[in-house]
């Protein structure tokens, strides 16, 4: 492709065609796409590892994230005058054009694309719970049809030309990050003060009594956290919506706006997950919000907010998706950039991804599950596999350890994660209905 046709379509493809972002954008897209819904699973994670280290392997997969996307973010300009707009093409300049794009393309799609279902399912189900709270006389309107109608939304939201051009969906999406994770805390603090009051028993042992059990819960619960670190998948392409100079290149912005969003990040997850295991012990569910029992219109107004996020999130997680098909049909299959292929080809990929929501429902098992494949390697072990490929540290420097420790951890989270997803999705297959 000439030069020239090269730096149209970059001019139109919507990870690059707008750097005009401010730092503070980069924070909140950061939190849109971490805070997801699988903060509202962490008290179950905790419940399945035990006090201690549920709450410690949430802090350190925090630390260790956190030091993988400075990594990143810094191998963003690796070379100075080019910008590595998208995850796969820094994977291509490290590890060369065959093996970088193997290893980073297909995990990444699978973050995005895995989030996408995800996010589709928890919208559905967190309108449906509004209506049935609020309205009793509609409880026998099926999930489906709630589904259908966030598809419905996505499709208008997804003709959005470019990622910088989210900044107001996705700041909105960020603001009810926060709040539910708040309103979630702070009932289940006020619930858990009532039972502990009118001394109701609280079990804090780990849900399960038997050694396999145990085992397969702990793993199950990995896959969980490691879900709930997901932003990785499309930190470069924030990246990319920054404007970059020599003397202030974009590394700098974005690390500013990284260090908010993860501030934020961690005081969401810590409060979440520690109060809602304090006031429930080990019959909290995968979801906190199911957990709450009253009063009503807060549990209404904070599944409203969770329906808010994640018609944003979706929309983070599906530009990078909506940038890889677009590059695709116009690069591969020479079709002709125009508003037609992007209302066509876009709609597609959110109607497919409907359908499989629908289809398949079932939440926790499936974050434990993906989340122990892809999500593990694109946010711990892939960005330091990078940064020892490129800048091959000094054996046993801090950042040679740091990084062996991210591939490790990492490595040993994606194999153990799956193991418990797929239990936990057998169990809970077993009382489930097609299209329920």
């Amino acid at each position: 492709m000439p030069a020239s046709e090269q730096q149209n379509l970059e001019n139109w493809l919507p990870i690059s065609a707008s750097r005009k972002a401010k730092w503070w954008y980069s924070t909140f897209h950061n939190v849109t796409a971490m805070v997801g819904a699988g903060v509202l699973g962490l008290p179950f994670a905790v419940a399945q590892l035990g006090w201690i280290p549920g709450v410690f392997m949430i802090m350190f997969s925090w630390i260790l994230t956190f030091y993988a996307l400075w990594q990143l973010i810094h191998l963003h300009e690796v070379v100075p005058g080019k910008r590595f707009d998208r995850y796969f093409e820094l994977g291509k300049h490290v590890l060369g054009p065959k093996k970088g794009f193997w290893l980073v393309m297909p995990q990444q799609l699978t973050v995005q694309v895995a989030s996408a279902i995800v996010y589709t399912v928890t919208g559905g189900k967190s309108l449906k719970k509004v209506f049935d709270t609020v309205v009793p006389s509609m409880t026998d309107i099926r999930q489906t049809y709630y589904i259908l109608f966030f598809v419905c939304l996505q499709l208008l939201l997804s003709q959005t030309p470019n990622f910088n051009k989210l900044k107001s969906v996705s700041s909105l999406a960020a603001l009810m990050s926060v709040c539910y994770s708040m309103v979630a805390s702070c009932m289940s603090i006020v619930e858990g003060i009532g039972r502990h009051h009118h001394h109701h028993h609280i079990d804090y042992g780990v849900r399960s009594h038997t050694t396999p059990g145990i085992v397969l819960d702990a793993f199950n619960a990995l896959g969980t956290i490691a879900f709930a670190f997901a932003g990785h998948s499309v930190a470069l392409e924030i990246q990319a919506t920054l404007p970059s100079t020599e003397e202030k290149p974009s590394n700098i912005p974005m690390w500013r706006g990284v260090r908010v969003a993860y501030t934020i990040v961690i005081i969401c997850y810590i409060s979440v997950a520690v109060s809602g295991f304090w006031a429930y012990g080990n019959a909290v569910d995968d979801d906190v919000l199911i957990t709450l029992e009253h009063p009503n219109w807060l549990i209404a107004i904070a599944n409203f907010m969770v329906f808010i996020h994640v018609l944003g999130s979706f929309q983070v997680f599906a530009m990078p998706v909506f940038d890889t098909i677009e590059t695709t049909l116009v690069k591969s299959w020479n079709f002709t950039p125009s508003r037609i292929l992007r209302l066509v080809s876009r709609s597609i990929f959110v109607c497919v991804v409907g359908i499989i929501g629908m289809c398949i429902p079932f939440f926790g098992g499936l974050l434990g599950f993906f989340g122990g494949l892809a999500f593990t390697s694109t946010s711990y072990m892939i960005p330091s596999i990078l940064w020892l490929a490129e800048k091959s540290p000094k054996r046993w420097s801090f950042h040679w350890i740091a990084s062996w420790i991210c591939v490790i951890v990492g490595g040993i989270i994606a194999v153990v994660a799956p193991i418990g997803g797929v239990r936990t999705i057998i169990v809970s297959a077993k009382t489930y209905k097609l299209f329920s």
